[in-house]
Formats: C-alpha cells, sequence, structure tokens
C-alpha cells in the first residue's frame, strides 16, 4: 500500500519573515552589517581577552614567585640560626612549615612540605609530608613532584586547588598555581621540598568582569551599528521606494506623477533626471495619441467619406458589367477588370471600418454557444471552389460530438475563413502541399482549431510579423483570394475580444499552422490549448513554436 505524504506548509509567520526578507533590501543591509560587525567583534573581543588573562597570569607567577623567594629567604635564615649541636630533625621541620602555614592562613595560600630526598624520592604520597589544613595534597601536579625527584631550582605550574572536609572528601575545585622550592635541614642534612599553592580567584573575578564588560559594550556597539545602518539606509532606499511608487503609478497611467526633489545629493540628481524622463514619456505618449486619434478619425472618416461615392461607382460598374456583352473585346475585359477591383476595394473599406472599430474600443461582441465543427464544414464548403481553382484539396478532422464554445459566430467564421483562404493562397501545389487540414477538437476548458499547410511556410521571426497590418511574408507573390492584408490582424483582435489565443508555427519549405484557442465560456482565463501548435508531423529536432 503506497502512503502519499502530505507536502509540509510553511507557517504563516515564517512565510511572511521570508517574504520580508526578500523585498526588503534595508532589512538586508542592516542584517549583513550586524553578521559583519558581530564577527568582526567576537574576533576583537577574543583577542583583547587572550591578552587579559596571559597579562593577568604573568602578573599574579611574577608576584607569587616573589613572594615564594621572600618565604624560602627567611626559612634559610632561621634554619641557620638554629644551633647544630641541638639540632632536631622534627623540631625543624614543625619549625620550617609552622610559621610558613600560619602566614598562609593570613595570606590565602597553602603549603605542603615534602622530603626528604632520599630512597622515596621525597614525594608527597610517601609519607611524612606535612600540608595546610583542608586541603587535598593531589592539588600538587605530579609534573612539579618529578621535576623536584631530585635537587632542582624553584619551578612552578598552573594546578587546580582542591578542597576537602574532615572525611577527606573534595568539596571544591578551584584554579591555581603551586611554586615549589627547596630547602636543607641543619639537623639531618635532608633536602626538602616545599609547594607553595596560591588561588587565581582574584584573576578569574577580574576575567569576568572583563568579559561581562565586553559583552555588554558588544551588544551596545551592535545596537548603534543597526541603528546607525537603519538610518543610514533608510536614506537612500526611502526615495528608491517613492521612485517605485511614482513608476508603478506612471506605468499604471498617472503620467503627471513626479518625485518630490529636495538638496543637491546624487539622490536629488537622480530624482530630478526621473522627472525629466517622466515629463519626456509623457510629452511623446500625448503625441503618440494624438497621433493616434488623427490616424483612426482620418481611417474612419475616410472609410465612410469613400462609401458615398464608391456606391455610385457601383452603381455605373454595375451597369458596364451587365452590358459588357455588347462591348469589343478589350471594353469588355476593362469592365470586367473594374468590377473586380471595385469588390476588392469594398472589402477593403468594410475592413477597414473594422480595423477603426477596434481602435476605437466599439467592438462588441454578440455571443452564443457555437459548434466549431460545424463551422469549419461551412467554411471549407464555402472556400471550396478557390481551392479547386487553386488545385488544393481542404480536409476537415473533427470529432463526432460537438466542440462547443461561448463565441460570436460572425467573427469565429471570418477568423476560420480567414485561415482558409491565407492556407490556399500560401500552399504549394507540387507534392503533398497541395492538402490543407483544418482539424478540430475541445475539451472541459477551451475549444481549438487548427489549419496546416505544407505551404511556402514562415522564416524565423515572421511567425510574430505575420499578424501585422498590410504585413506580407512575399510581396511578390500574388493573392489569388483578392485579400487585402488585413484579414489575419482582423482575426487577431476578434480572437482577443473573445479572451482567446491565435498562434503561428511555420519553417520554410514545410508549411505553416495557424491555431485558435477559445475559452469555453466567455471571461474564463486559457492555460492551455487541446490542439498543439507545432505540428505532429513537423520534425522535432528542428520544430519552434512561436
Amino acid at each position: 500500500m503506497l502512503r502519499v505524504r502530505a507536502p509540509r506548509t510553511v507557517p504563516a509567520g515564517i512565510r511572511r519573515a521570508l517574504t520580508f526578507w526578500r523585498r526588503s533590501i534595508q532589512a538586508r543591509v542592516v542584517a549583513s552589517t550586524l553578521a559583519l560587525t558581530a564577527v568582526a567583534v567576537s574576533v576583537v573581543g577574543w583577542v583583547l581577552l587572550q591578552q587579559t588573562r596571559e597579562g593577568l597570569l604573568d602578573n599574579r607567577v611574577d608576584a607569587v614567585v616573589s613572594e615564594v623567594g621572600n618565604e624560602m629567604q627567611e626559612a634559610r635564615n632561621r634554619l641557620e640560626a638554629v644551633p647544630g649541636t641541638n639540632a632536631d630533625a622534627t623540631a625543624q621541620q614543625a619549625e620550617l612549615v609552622e610559621p610558613i602555614i600560619a602566614r598562609g592562613v593570613a595570606r590565602d595560600f597553602d603549603v605542603v612540605l615534602a622530603g626528604p630526598l632520599g630512597e622515596n624520592t621525597g614525594r608527597i604520597s610517601d609519607g611524612g609530608a606535612r600540608s595546610s589544613p583542608g586541603l587535598d595534597r593531589s592539588s600538587v601536579p605530579a609534573s612539579l613532584e618529578d621535576h623536584f625527584s631530585e635537587r632542582a631550582a624553584t619551578a612552578w605550574t598552573y594546578t587546580t586547588i582542591r578542597t576537602v572536609d574532615d572525611d577527606e572528601n573534595v568539596v571544591a575545585e578551584e584554579p591555581g598555581i603551586v611554586v615549589g622550592s627547596q630547602v636543607t635541614l641543619v639537623a639531618d642534612g635532608g633536602t626538602y621540598t616545599l609547594y607553595f599553592i596560591f588561588p587565581l580567584d582574584e584573576q578569574r573575578e577580574t576575567l569576568g568582569l572583563v568579559t561581562r564588560a565586553l559583552l555588554t559594550a558588544a551588544g551596545l556597539l551592535l545596537v548603534l551599528v543597526a541603528g546607525v545602518t537603519w538610518l543610514v539606509t533608510r536614506q537612500v532606499v526611502s526615495p528608491i521606494r517613492m521612485a517605485r511608487e511614482v513608476a508603478e503609478r506612471l506605468a499604471a497611467g498617472r503620467l503627471q506623477e513626479r518625485l518630490r526633489v529636495s538638496g543637491q545629493d546624487d539622490l536629488a540628481r537622480l530624482a530630478t533626471s526621473f522627472n525629466q524622463m517622466a515629463s519626456n514619456l509623457q510629452r511623446q505618449i500625448r503625441q503618440l495619441e494624438e497621433l493616434s486619434r488623427v490616424q483612426q478619425r482620418f481611417v474612419s472618416d475616410v472609410s465612410h467619406e469613400l462609401r458615398t461615392p464608391l456606391t455610385t461607382v457601383r452603381m455605373a460598374g454595375d451597369v458596364l458589367y451587365d452590358a459588357r456583352d455588347d462591348f469589343d473585346p478589350v471594353t469588355r475585359r476593362a469592365a470586367e477588370l473594374l468590377q473586380n477591383e471595385l469588390d476588392r476595394f469594398e472589402t477593403l473599406l468594410v475592413d477597414l471600418l473594422e480595423i477603426s472599430r477596434f481602435d476605437a474600443g466599439a467592438a462588441v461582441l454578440d455571443a452564443d454557444d457555437v459548434n466549431l465543427v460545424d463551422i469549419a464544414h461551412r467554411v471549407v464548403d464555402a472556400t471550396r471552389p478557390l481551392a479547386t481553382q487553386r488545385d488544393v484539396r481542404v480536409v476537415v478532422r473533427a470529432p463526432d460530438h460537438p466542440c462547443l464554445a461561448e463565441a460570436d459566430i460572425r467573427r469565429i467564421e471570418r477568423i476560420v475563413r480567414n485561415l482558409v483562404t491565407n492556407a490556399i493562397d500560401h500552399a504549394d501545389t507540387a507534392g503533398r502541399g497541395d492538402e490543407i487540414v483544418v482539424e478540430v477538437a475541445g475539451d472541459d476548458h477551451a475549444a481549438a482549431i487548427t489549419v496546416r499547410d505544407h505551404g511556402v511556410g514562415l522564416a524565423p521571426g515572421e511567425s510574430a510579423l505575420v499578424f501585422n497590418r498590410f504585413w506580407r511574408a512575399d510581396p511578390a507573390r500574388a493573392r489569388s483570394s483578392g485579400g487585402t492584408g488585413l484579414g489575419l490582424s482582423i482575426s487577431l483582435e476578434d480572437a482577443h475580444l473573445h479572451g482567446g489565443w491565435l498562434q503561428a508555427w511555420g519553417r520554410p519549405g514545410e508549411g505553416a499552422q495557424f491555431r485558435l484557442t477559445l475559452p469555453r465560456h466567455i471571461g474564463q482565463t486559457l492555460t492551455r490549448s487541446p490542439l498543439p501548435l507545432v505540428p505532429v508531423d513537423a520534425r522535432p529536432s528542428t520544430a519552434v513554436s512561436r
């Protein structure tokens, strides 16, 4: 049994934070500055703490070594003052260590007496050692005992001072310094080692105080840096945000919007340049709008004004055309040409009027449910005489069921008719170019019609230009259908009016395919088409859709 793991959802708070992080350059600059400052402060603080620690320990070592030297000199003086005949080893040991232990209690240090050197190598654990009360004798490191296993000069090392209770249980540990020095008793001539153990409580407290001061200073510094960075970036980001807001309003059509200029710095100069650019754009856009209105009015007025003389000329042309059998061959041919050109001229006027309605935004839809299969068959039947004249066969491939879409049937028929007549115009009667395929398909969201020919095709980039007004891929190629050059432009506007797509694909020598895609209901957004834009018979290695 397969288990489907549910997708993880990001909490809303985290999502908002990530969105704010991506969109706010000010937050990223402040965070980056804080991170770099924290790294720098950490490195500097660590170096300062190391130097402070080393300085405190060096001063403490110098002080305790000097104090040990004084204690040892005083001990030697006392031992030398004892007469040799009255010398007792045990009494001399007591006389040696007891005063030092007493002073240690007053001066906060401990003492351990080990020795004498000989068979037992003078170790503390060998017995006979004396020490300050409450001191664990293991506070003296073994490495220092090894150093004094024979006669040696004064030496010191760091250690851990352990304090014990009456039951010899360790109750406290603290860092310290132990200094060892040797002395010779007069009574037995033995060499004894005195270990002086000094705590580092004061140095530890001082280092802790310095550490807390550095942490406090670092925290205040980070807050100060964050505030300064926020203010500095705000001075730069705020004008940029204002420029973005003004640019958005300009893009929305509010061309009168401008930035407020204050000062004479770089940002003020940028605002001035932005305002100048906006003014120039506004002026040029107004000029273009005025030219467009003049052009649209001119096309509309000319189209309307030409209809009256065209009607008169049409009446005269019809009379001449009806009487052409009574004319000589030259006059008869002239009457036929006049009739054909009048038909083409009238079609051109109709297209121009339709284009002017699109430009003026006056085009409306008379929507109803239409069957694209029926439209495809009707258009093919209507254009069959033209296809027969060009020796081209038009085939319809459609499903047995209706392909319905909410559309204006007149406009959809016009689109399909333009596509089929263009395919006939550009068909290549040699080889397989004599077949044009009109395919219809639909699904729950959209319905589509494709018109595929195997004629001259389209060069790279021409699939985007083919819908331009009066554009022709080959200006030297004659139009067998008498087109005006506005058919595809009007078709594209009709498709957009329905919220649909009209797209083209083509390759030189392999023909072209046009695809019309309509939503099932007006107002729906298209996301896909039931039919591919690139024909299935195109070579996949070079097929390109546009």
